[in-house]
């Protein structure tokens, strides 16, 4: 009987510490990471296709997430994360590590410009949106798998 008891509690224990050891998986955090980024994207696409009102503190906000994870994510491409965890990542990150950084921090200058620029109009969040997304293109054609 008490070995049943401590057998489900060990099941139980484990389960609730394997998300938290996944949520640490560099794979993970930079998954999470880019899901940020899209978020602030489509908040600033919204505003840029006029679905939505231009909204000054929501695009600042949105350019400021897209600098500071721009600014960390390169820590959570380490060695060794190339698979698991479902990753978008390409081989070519890891192939051409200095090519990756250099796309990463375009990606970090144009997105502090956009902060810099602190866009008090659509039209001034249109100037620096369009290089921005350029930016995020460019780089996922070479850097992230195709989704298939």
């Amino acid at each position: 009987m008490k070995f049943r008891t401590l057998f489900a509690a060990a099941v139980i224990g484990a389960a609730g510490i394997a998300p938290a050891i996944a949520a640490d998986e560099p794979q993970v955090v930079r998954q999470e990471m880019m899901k940020k980024v899209g978020g602030a994207t489509g908040a600033m696409a919204k505003m840029v296709k006029g679905e939505v009102d231009y909204d000054a503190a929501a695009a600042l906000a949105a350019l400021s997430t897209i600098s500071e994870v721009a600014g960390t994510i390169g820590a959570y491409f380490p060695e060794g994360s190339e698979t698991g965890f479902e990753t978008e990542a390409a081989p070519a990150i890891w192939a051409d590590m200095d090519g990756f950084k250099a796309k990463l921090a375009a990606f970090k200058a144009d997105a502090d410009a956009g902060v810099a620029a602190a866009p008090a109009d659509l039209d001034g969040l249109k100037a620096v949106f369009g290089p921005l997304t350029k930016n995020c293109g460019t780089c996922h054609e070479t850097f992230r798998l195709k989704k298939s």
